[in-house]
């Protein structure tokens, strides 16, 4: 098991990987449509898609707990 003290990096990771395969899959699909060889192509986009995911999520995951702080009302 890895230690809770990287479970931001784990929830980044896993995060990026899900996201990535989903919209890589569909854009993949949209653009060339059903064809031969779309598994191919798809794994290609979601190789790509993942190394710019997984740093931008790592990266921003601060600034969106900020943004959600600001909007979502506090228990008091």
């Amino acid at each position: 098991m890895i230690s809770n003290k990287h479970s931001a990096y784990v929830f980044s990771f896993f995060m990026a990987l899900l996201m990535s395969s989903i919209m890589s899959s569909i854009i993949s699909i949209f653009n060339m449509g059903l064809i031969s060889g779309i598994i191919g192509i798809w794994l290609k986009a979601w190789a790509l898609a993942f190394a710019i995911a997984f740093p931008t999520v790592t990266l921003i995951t601060p600034l969106v707990r900020k943004l959600v702080s600001l909007v979502v009302e506090q228990k008091v």
